[in-house]
């Protein structure tokens, strides 16, 4: 196993307070993240470096001899690290997780409008899927995860762990091309047999569109003959003339405008979902603990897009 830079800072933190606890809120973390991290460590050494049998928690023989190297490692890294940034090595920018539709369509206009409110905010964005991203924001490898909430969904957050903002509502709604009389080429109203361009299965919009369909008939006049993670992959499908879909609709907004696609059913064939803005409050970070309290004084309306 290859031995990670993060796991020598991390233990010389747990000597350095003898809790994991207290270690793990000083290396921004929660403490079953840090506690793995520690454990690989030790794995990747072969020996046991920490008594857990002892409060507070103590180094073993061998631990102490391997503080000498981490502590050294640590300290040359930092050094030859603050040398090559002219000695600036705070990095003020905040790791946001997104859900893949939303950073590409929402993310855009919606920090735009919050840096009105909080002034400039420097951001690393990182797309992927939700599932991911509230692992990423457990452990502590990024600071906010911008994902959608729907109340009848399987995956749900504990809201005391994960407090959140709702910064936004969409409304997927089912689409497709027109036919050469301006109506949806494939009708969920009247249609058989309807192509349907699907969410595969692990996809947190697609467990919506199952929820919709789990008790309804039109579950079986649908015949998926694509699946996709992506709801921009749908919408490109979509436009091809294949099947119908259910996308986000600020992600189809100019579409629909243009007549490009049109809606495959009425309105009870939409899902309204919400969109969030979460943090993990195990993991204390000065940066966003500030932004947070910011988020908190601004007008619920001004959040939202």
């Amino acid at each position: 196993m290859n031995l990670e830079t993060k796991w020598l800072e991390d233990f010389v933190a747990l000597n350095a307070t003898r809790s994991f606890s207290a270690a793990a809120r000083r290396r921004h973390v929660t403490q079953p993240a840090f506690s793995r991290r520690i454990r690989a460590l030790e794995q990747a050494t072969g020996v046991m470096l920490v008594d857990r049998s002892t409060t507070p928690v103590s180094l073993t023989s061998e631990g102490q001899l391997f503080l000498v190297t981490a502590r050294s490692l640590v300290e040359q890294l930092n050094e030859s690290i603050s040398h090559l940034r002219g000695l600036n090595i705070a990095d003020e920018a905040l790791d946001i997780a997104a859900a893949h539709s939303l950073a590409l369509a929402f993310f855009p206009r919606w920090i735009s409008r919050l840096q009105k409110g909080v002034g400039e905010l420097p951001t690393r964005l990182i797309a992927m899927n939700v599932g991911d991203a509230i692992h990423v924001l457990r452990d502590g490898n990024c600071d906010l995860m911008l994902a959608y909430h729907d109340p009848y969904a399987t995956m749900q957050l504990d809201s005391e762990v994960f407090p959140s903002f709702s910064i936004g509502q969409v409304c997927m709604l089912p689409v497709c091309v027109p036919d050469d009389h301006g109506k949806p080429l494939f009708d969920l109203e009247a249609g058989e047999n309807i192509p349907h361009l699907a969410y595969t299965q692990g996809a947190f919009l697609g467990r919506s569109v199952r929820m919709l369909l789990k008790n309804d008939p039109l579950r079986l006049r649908l015949r998926t003959i694509y699946e996709t993670a992506m709801a921009e992959g749908l919408k490109g499908m979509a436009l091809q003339g294949v099947g119908m879909a259910w996308i986000p609709d600020f992600c189809i907004h100019e579409e629909l405008a243009s007549g490009r696609l049109v809606r495959a059913g009425d309105e009870k064939w939409n899902i309204p979902l919400d969109i969030r803005l979460y943090r993990c409050s195990l993991v204390h970070k000065p940066d966003v603990e500030r932004l947070w309290h910011q988020l908190q004084k601004l007008p619920r309306d001004f959040l939202k897009m």
